[in-house]
């Protein structure tokens, strides 16, 4: 299985590698810019997620090159908002995989312009992908609203508007559907599109990545109080720094865990269905809990 997600993790590389401008032509700070926020490390959850989806569907069938263009796509969107997030007007964050931010190593200005080229470019690597007409126009309306105010952005305008407020569990678990679930709901969706599921399958895989998104923060929040910096990539204690609601802060440190282990009670009932076609999905929800960055 390991291998297997290995492997997945290389094709998503090389098709961000194809998908970035080349770093030789003009404006070349930008360009260098942008590979730095999408090529230096990352777990590539949201790719591997695409083609699991799409792996679940398709089985003996599965064409892993048909599902290149929306595991870039998704992981571009992802890398933007993480520039976005980082900047000194959102968390201000100087560290980001281990490496300095974009606006630290670039500058503020260049940031910004990263991020927006970051979202332009995912939706032009959709839009250019050889799929049926019908299949881009859904895929690209799949990461269209997960990216929106309806999704991320929407979480992100939340996120802000709590800090330093105390908000309760409901409003934290909309937060974070919005800013962190959208985007990995759309990775699953965009992978089981792309394999020609039927809307039963994506009935059962949406469900299996809501309770997966909600899992994902979980184990951020838990991570942000019992890791450390050089081992997240990132900076460690930032959420309580900043006053922010997390669900640590809200139901507490071993409520928040026994909460992990009912989540992926619910990712197993959801992928009952697809029987060992599910392996993958099962091993990236085993992973988005028990990660330790």
């Amino acid at each position: 299985m390991q291998t297997q997600l290995e492997g997945w993790r290389a094709r998503a590389d090389q098709a961000l590698t194809a998908a970035l401008p080349d770093t030789t032509l003009a404006p070349q700070n930008l360009h260098k810019a942008m590979h730095h926020a999408v090529l230096l490390g990352g777990k590539r959850m949201r790719p591997l997620l695409v083609y699991a989806a799409a792996y679940a569907i398709a089985s003996d069938e599965f064409d892993t090159e048909s599902c290149d263009a929306a595991a870039a796509a998704v992981e571009l969107v992802h890398a933007y908002s993480l520039v976005h997030d980082d900047l000194p007007c959102m968390d201000d964050d100087a560290l980001r995989r281990g490496q300095p931010t974009v606006h630290v190593a670039f500058d503020e200005a260049t940031a910004v312009l990263t991020g927006d080229a970051l979202q332009t470019l995912a939706f032009e690597t959709l839009a250019k992908a050889a799929w049926p007409a019908t299949t881009t126009v859904e895929t690209l309306r799949i990461l269209a609203t997960a990216s929106g105010a309806n999704g991320m952005c929407g979480g992100q305008a939340l996120d802000m508007d709590a800090t330093g407020q105390r908000i309760g569990l409901d409003a934290l678990k909309r937060l974070h559907a919005l800013k962190t679930g959208a985007l990995i709901h759309a990775a699953v969706e965009l992978g089981a599109v792309v394999a020609g599921a039927t809307s039963e399958q994506r009935e059962a895989l949406s469900r299996y990545s809501t309770a997966l998104g909600l899992a994902f923060q979980i184990q951020d929040d838990i991570l942000d109080v019992e890791g450390d910096a050089s081992t997240l990539g990132k900076t460690a204690g930032k959420d309580a720094a900043q006053d922010k609601s997390t669900f640590v802060s809200v139901l507490g440190l071993q409520a928040s865990k026994d909460q992990l282990q009912l989540l992926l009670a619910e990712m197993e009932k959801a992928l009952a269905p697809f029987g060992t076609n599910a392996l993958p999905l099962r091993a990236l929800a085993d992973l988005a809990v028990r990660r330790r960055h």
